[in-house]
């Protein structure tokens, strides 16, 4: 089943998602179009938050209160028209779309990764099971999936559960999203001694990926790294 949906998505990939030419195609996306992609260009290095000044390496946030996380990667911002191919993939089974933006974030962090800091496993955040039996997958297994193929690093998605179902979260503050999901999250204990890779789709306010990496240094992680395909400004 899988070879046959990997065939679909190559036939799929062979003309571009967003304005369906078949030239300078690659991962799914032609030259032009990638090249329109909106690349953060320069992030806060803890969580991703694009910052103006190309001299600052701290978000003022991060400054005063530092997340548990001790690095993140995203790619691009949270806007056309990555905005609509990541609301694709996660929202109508759109693969190949999912499979285009996690193919060029595998090769455009991967430049970025020294191998002081690859991670020894890649958890993908997970849904609560209610969610995940209703939409039928989850979006950020799928990328870390191709993330951990790229980069050679294994996939771990059971050793951390989503325990608590907090519901859609997108019109909530980061003060509320905090509230929701403390707790929210549980690690296996077999994290303990390594440097987890957390993997997701979009970083928006911080709150989910805050909540999962406390469960996994809780459990023992020694240390959290975070990678995204998006970040919301």
């Amino acid at each position: 089943m899988l070879k046959l949906l990997d065939q679909l998505l190559d036939r799929r990939l062979a003309r571009c998602l967003l304005c369906g030419t078949g030239e300078e195609i690659h991962a799914g996306i032609c030259a032009p179009c990638q090249g329109d992609l909106p690349s953060i260009q320069h992030a806060c290095a803890r969580c991703a938050l694009p910052l103006k000044n190309a001299s600052d390496h701290t978000c003022p946030r991060c400054l005063q209160q530092p997340p548990p996380q001790s690095r993140s990667y995203v790619c691009w911002n949270y806007a056309y028209p990555v905005a609509q191919l990541v609301q694709r993939f996660k929202y109508r089974r759109d693969f190949a779309a999912g499979r285009t933006l996690a193919e060029l974030a595998a090769e455009q962090i991967g430049r970025k990764l020294h191998s002081s800091e690859r991670p020894d496993l890649l958890i993908p955040v997970p849904l609560h099971w209610r969610k995940q039996l209703t939409r039928g997958y989850n979006q950020a297994q799928l990328i870390a999936d191709i993330l951990g193929k790229h980069w050679q690093i294994p996939v771990d998605s059971r050793a951390l559960r989503k325990v608590t179902h907090t519901g859609s979260q997108q019109q909530l503050r980061r003060s509320q999203r905090l509230k929701n999901l403390a707790r929210s999250f549980a690690a296996s204990p077999r994290v303990a001694g390594l440097h987890i890779g957390l993997v997701d789709d979009v970083i928006t306010t911080g709150a989910t990926v805050e909540a999962a990496t406390q469960s996994l240094l809780h459990s023992g992680a020694v240390r959290v790294s975070t990678y995204a395909l998006a970040r919301t400004p």
